[in-house]
């Protein structure tokens, strides 16, 4: 039986201190990438990866390159080895590490280019009034009419940022409204809202001038048609051509990351395995929550690489 395989590329929160060494120690192409992203960044990405400081890593200026690198590592050492993809999706900064595998961007252009994302975005709201919440098991209806409650009753921004599993969403905006969302959540059934330790409301109108600087970014990068289809957070649709994808990098910074319709419309085009490149297994976690008959592998390590060629073979 013939699998048509799909990357996925994790997003902001799965960083940590150690990650992507072991391949880069055991793997000549992905110490070749981290090669790659020190000179494009001029200074040393990798060592902030192997060695931290972890609050240093958690910056998320220094964050979204590092996570673009181990992933980008992950996924060149799956294609040495024969693994290539018939489509892929990427989680929020996800998106970039997709268009970098199916050549959409050039690797050192798109680390520079996150790396400015990722100030951007640090500097679009100033520390401590913006805030995100994870509402647990409380549909996505029911959670974007709490947000537009909570935006009438305080006259602030709030909305759903991630539309993470059937049983997650992630709401974000002013600090005062995202509390405000939280509580009317629960009175509408929710299980939990929990405040998440971010340095910013990402995916909400709030990030309106990060987007403006990623729009300027993105204008002056050559981009190619990626080689194969991408699913775009803004839409939950396949991206076939370079102007699709600069749209949706574009518009993703204050859209909503509509990860389960990415997920659908992956598995819609015959996706049957998935293979999660980079730090962590989030992405793998969402799955078993969306779709737990789908066959989900990660890479990170040696470990988990070798786990994932067996399962392939």
């Amino acid at each position: 039986m013939s699998t048509k395989l799909a990357f996925l590329f994790p997003g902001q929160g799965s960083q940590a201190v150690g990650m992507g060494r072991e391949l880069a120690e055991r793997f000549p192409v992905a110490a070749q990438t981290f090669a790659e992203a020190d000179a494009a960044l001029e200074f040393a990405l990798s060592r902030l990866c192997f060695e931290g400081p972890e609050e240093d890593l958690r910056l998320t200026e220094n964050t979204q390159p590092a996570i673009l690198t181990v992933s980008v590592a992950a996924a060149r050492v799956l294609s040495e080895r024969g693994v290539e993809p018939a489509l892929a999706a990427g989680h929020s900064l996800g998106e970039w590490s997709a268009h970098v595998a199916a050549d959409t961007l050039a690797f050192a252009d798109a680390v520079r280019a996150v790396k400015a994302r990722g100030r951007a975005m640090q500097q679009a709201v100033p520390a401590g009034q913006g805030a995100m919440a994870a509402v647990l098991a409380l549909g996505a209806a029911l959670v974007a009419e709490a947000c537009a409650e909570a935006a009438r009753e305080t006259g602030l921004t709030v909305q759903a940022a991630n539309l993470n599993s059937p049983a997650q969403t992630v709401i974000s905006g002013s600090a005062a409204a995202v509390e405000r969302a939280s509580a009317l959540c629960k009175a509408k059934g929710a299980r939990r809202a929990v405040m998440l330790p971010v340095s910013a409301p990402f995916h909400c109108a709030l990030m309106q001038p990060a987007q403006e600087e990623v729009a300027r970014v993105l204008g002056r990068l050559a981009m190619n048609d990626p080689r194969f289809p991408v699913a775009a957070n803004v839409t939950g649709q396949l991206v076939t051509t370079a102007d699709a994808a600069r749209d949706a990098l574009i518009r993703q910074v204050t859209g909503a990351v509509r990860w389960v319709d990415c997920v659908r419309a992956l598995k819609a085009t015959g996706a049957d395995v998935f293979v999660e490149a980079g730090p962590s297994k989030v992405l793998t976690g969402l799955m078993k929550q969306i779709d737990p008959g789908l066959k989900t592998l990660n890479v990170e390590d040696a470990a988990s690489l070798e786990k994932t060629l067996a399962e392939l073979r």
